[in-house]
């Protein structure tokens, strides 16, 4: 029984110090080595590993691409001396663990904070050089392309690679953007007023040339209709004179019958005439006829 004891023993001791010595390096990690606190290895590959127990030990650190977002945007001044909110962020990884350890005790705080000061640094340099529209659109991947340069070559430092710098915003602050913000609604109600006015001014010149073309074409109708009426007249005066031509005294007749007709149109109708006036001729005519 002694005996059985010792072994139980035993095997658990040795089960203890084969789960102190075993360790596995997740494919998302790296793993260093260390023995009283001296790097021994590092282990980059995924799988499982064996280091001495009580002696030495292992500490992880992800190997996966990482981001260092800004809280708050950052103000910078571009060449023109105007003020500008820049909301920006890095993507980087640890390339090398070793001097990543040794630089920054691999405190992920530490290296976010050298990253976040380079990266500033970078920025105000840039910014300074280009004026708003550079810095908005005009060269805007130039500078994050700069941006990305300087911040890895100053990282590799630390055994950290950037991979990437982008500008996520740039804008003006608050009391400088109301102020662009009222120029730009006022240059739209001027450029409004401005093209209400022109529009004005065409309909006027739309209505006038309307109001001409009426009169032209009254004036044209009249015109006509003159010319119309002043053949009409001549053409019933020829025939009037053609009439009367061929026989004076039928024609002097009838229109003495048109007289007539006109004169006593109405039972009211008075006149006092002589009683040899010519008006009267063909009535008196008609009475020496017997009729």
């Amino acid at each position: 029984m002694k005996n059985i004891g010792n072994l139980l023993v035993g095997a658990i001791v040795a089960l203890v110090l084969l789960s102190m010595s075993a360790f596995v390096v997740d494919q998302r990690q790296t793993a260093i080595v260390f023995q009283l606190g001296e790097v021994v290895d590092v282990t980059t590959a995924p799988g499982l590993y064996f280091k001495l127990p009580l002696v030495q030990n292992v500490r992880f650190f992800d190997s996966r691409i990482l981001t260092l977002d800004s809280a708050e945007p950052e103000r910078f001044i571009t060449a023109e001396k105007k003020n500008v909110l820049v909301d920006s962020f890095v993507k980087w990884r640890i390339a090398d663990v070793k001097q990543y350890y040794i630089s920054v005790g691999g405190d992920e705080i530490r290296a976010q904070t050298r990253l976040q000061q380079t990266v500033n640094a970078s920025m105000r340099e840039e910014f300074g050089k280009r004026t708003i529209h550079e810095v908005v659109s005009g060269e805007r991947e130039k500078i994050m392309e700069v941006l990305r340069q300087k911040a890895s070559a100053d990282a590799g430092k630390i055994g950290v690679e950037v991979l990437d710098v982008r500008l996520k915003r740039v804008d003006f602050p608050v009391e400088i953007s109301d102020s662009v913000y009222r120029r730009m609604d006022a240059e739209r109600k001027r450029v409004a007023n401005e093209l209400r006015a022109t529009g004005n001014a065409e309909s006027e010149k739309i209505r006038a040339d309307a109001d001409k073309q009426r009169e032209v074409t009254l004036a044209e109708a009249y015109r006509d209709a003159q010319r119309l009426k002043g053949e009409g007249d001549a053409k019933a005066a020829s025939i009037y004179a053609s009439a009367f031509g061929r026989n004076s005294e039928f024609f002097a007749f009838y229109r003495s019958m048109e007289a007539y007709k006109q004169t006593f149109k109405n039972k009211s109708d008075v006149m006092v005439l002589d009683p040899s006036s010519a008006f009267f001729k063909y009535l008196k005519s008609s009475n020496k006829g017997g009729k």
